[in-house]
C-alpha cells in the first residue's frame, strides 16, 4: 500500500454496527509512500496509522 499527503484513507468498519472511518492523509513516514501514515480524520482525530486488510487509499485526484 502507497499514499501520498493529500489522499484520502477509508477504514471499513470490520464489526456489524461500526461504521466506516474517512480521513486524508497529512503525513507519510514509510520509505517510497508506505505505512505509518498521519491521518486527520473527518471525526477531527489526527493519529497514526498502519492501515490493515480493511483499509484503502483513495489516490487524492480520483475524488469527485
Amino acid at each position: 500500500m502507497n499514499a501520498a499527503i493529500g489522499d484520502r484513507l477509508l477504514v471499513h468498519g470490520n464489526v456489524v454496527g461500526e461504521r466506516d472511518r474517512r480521513g486524508e492523509i497529512i503525513e507519510v513516514r514509510g520509505p517510497g509512500g508506505g505505512p505509518p501514515y498521519v491521518v486527520r480524520f473527518d471525526d477531527g482525530h489526527t493519529g497514526l496509522v498502519f492501515p490493515g486488510p480493511d483499509a484503502v487509499v483513495v489516490p487524492a485526484q480520483r475524488r469527485p
